[in-house]
């Protein structure tokens, strides 16, 4: 299988290069340059093809609007936040700054759906025997929750291919996972814009709602 292209795009002002430049060509900055997979042109088929609706124009007032099935993730106001639960294919990104709680808040969440429902936590921060002791310290009895220490999207996109495959997944953190078809490191814009569009195409496509974890930096960013 032949390798996806790939091309450099400026993270200040959008400038692209076929190679990586020390200095962006546009706007003269330094180190700005990222790659990032290329668009498939018009007459090749989109990987997103599979997942982009056939809807027609109609107005507004003609919908008839109907609640989705929630699945409820057993922390009540985690659930208030969510408007009553998870969605089939739905995507939520979980941010704020690190140590606040976003990992132990999702895994005390899949400790209680685990008890009726086969759940998923993909661990790039800290290795299952990290996991398993904080699972300890929060007093989580037997959570029967299947645990992948994993940060290689490819094998990540295999465990939510499995029969029967979860009810929800967790990925802890977007900035730990990396893609092949990107030669960037982990955390980069690139691999971060690039997994994050990757696994909500996996959530669409297989009807699994993903909770992604994202830190945020001293910047805001």
């Amino acid at each position: 299988m032949s390798k996806p292209k790939t091309k450099y795009v400026c993270q200040s002002c959008g400038a692209e290069s076929p190679k990586w430049l020390g200095q962006c060509p546009g706007c003269q900055a330094w180190n700005t340059l990222e790659e990032t997979r290329q668009e498939p042109t018009a007459s090749a088929t989109h990987r997103y093809a599979a997942v982009a609706g056939t809807a027609q124009l109609q107005r507004l007032a003609d919908v008839e609007a109907r609640e989705l099935p929630r699945l409820p993730t057993g922390v009540t106001e985690f659930d208030r936040v969510l408007g009553g639960g998870l969605v089939s294919g739905g995507v939520v990104l979980i941010g704020g700054d690190p140590g606040i709680g976003k990992s132990t808040l999702l895994l005390q969440a899949l400790a209680a759906m685990s008890q009726t429902a086969r759940v998923l936590y993909v661990t790039g921060e800290e290795s299952a025997d990290q996991v398993a002791l904080r699972a300890r310290r929060l007093g989580l009895s037997s959570p029967d929750v299947d645990l992948l220490a994993e940060i290689r999207l490819e094998v990540i996109e295999d465990a939510l291919k499995q029969s029967p495959p979860p009810a929800v997944a967790v990925v802890d953190s977007i900035q730990t996972i990396y893609t092949s078809a990107l030669s960037s490191a982990p955390g980069s814009v690139s691999q971060v814009r690039e997994c994050a569009a990757q696994l909500t195409r996996m959530a669409k496509q297989s009807g699994v709602p993903i909770v992604m974890i994202g830190h945020v930096t001293k910047d805001g960013a």
